[in-house]
């Protein structure tokens, strides 16, 4: 049976208009999950899931930033080597609650009781990669913070003598693994950033991007005038849903060598929050634990592996017990008599 000539050409117009409109259902599913991406959480145990209550990402404030170059990146060579093996001090301080940075004038009120060579600590960047002072390296700035004022506190800090540490999250950083899509740690698909439960990418510390970015913010803190740097959140994300080449310890213990290599002196330290397994370098380092049950806080120094317990083994607590005065140890500064 012959199909006669206009349906012949019916038919025809309607299978093109049935994939035209298949294209167009194909361009805007592929819009609508591109736009779901934002809203997906990958739990601890790899499932995905989909909430529509996140709170939105803070795109910062604008600060004045100092009129100076972009901090330059060096690594130490030769007999320009800093001399690593140089003696740390024990510590005996207080850290700086974040909520505290709020108000800087109080801050620096009580500071004013505390001896020169007290040693102090202060968050200097969060999560989101928001910087808390005027920074080189990034233009982006905590929502909230008077910027200016934390830079005077930095400057109040480092006139009154006292041994200021700076921490940060090393390998956490919103808006830097957004930018730097190719040195962040990817989903075990391998087509996108892993993106943990409180919508923060992650740093690969196998890339050698991850380290520029980590030595430029080292060295731009150690140029502002503090002794030293704490890194916490130096892991890969605890998570099955993501794609590692490799060992991740072998990863971090490499990329922490590397690091302290590039940015120790012998007046200068670098230091981590141990929450991965991965082997401590050598050098003026040392390591910091908090939530530690001081019954258990000789067991864990005998058991930390680090040179000098009692000088690279610091605890951060808000107690007050005496089994932890033994070793290195800062407290809140609220707490500070």
């Amino acid at each position: 049976m012959t199909i006669p000539y206009r349906t012949q050409r019916l038919m025809k117009r309607i299978l093109i208009l049935l994939l035209v409109l298949l294209l167009l259902a194909l361009v805007a599913w592929t819009c609508w999950m591109l736009w779901l991406q934002r809203f997906i959480i990958y739990t601890a145990d790899g499932n995905a899931i989909l909430d529509f209550d996140l709170p939105p990402i803070s795109e910062g404030q604008v600060a004045s930033k100092p009129e100076q170059e972009t901090v330059p990146i060096h690594f130490n060579e030769g007999d320009e080597e800093s001399n690593l093996s140089t003696e740390l001090a024990q510590l005996t301080g207080y850290y700086i609650e974040p909520e505290q940075l709020n108000d800087p004038t109080q801050i620096i009120s009580q500071l004013r009781v505390l001896e020169p060579g007290t040693a102090v600590m202060m968050d200097v960047k969060d999560i989101q990669g928001a910087f808390y002072y005027s920074s080189t390296v990034s233009s982006n700035y905590a929502s909230g913070l008077d910027v200016a004022a934390i830079d005077d506190l930095i400057t109040y800090m480092n006139n009154s003598n006292l041994y200021t540490i700076a921490r940060l999250p090393a390998l956490r950083d919103y808006h830097y693994g957004l930018n730097h899509v190719p040195n962040g740690v990817h989903h075990s698909s391998g087509l996108y950033l892993y993106q943990d439960d409180q919508r923060c990418y992650w740093l690969n510390p196998a890339k050698g991007g991850t380290l520029t970015y980590l030595n430029q913010i080292v060295t731009e803190l150690k140029n502002l005038g503090f002794n030293e740097v704490v890194f916490y959140d130096f892991c890969y994300p605890n998570s099955d849903s993501i794609m590692v080449d490799g060992s991740k310890a072998e990863h971090l213990t490499k990329a922490a060598e590397t690091l302290v290599k590039a940015c120790t002196t012998d007046r200068f330290a670098l230091s981590f929050v141990k929450s991965a397994d991965f082997t401590m370098p050598e050098g003026r380092v040392r390591m910091y634990l908090s939530d530690v049950d001081p019954a258990d806080a000789a067991t864990i120094a005998q058991d930390s592996g680090v040179p000098d317990p009692l000088i690279n083994l610091v605890f951060i607590t808000e107690l007050y017990d005496t089994r932890f005065n033994t070793y290195s140890v800062l407290r809140p500064l609220s707490s500070a008599h």
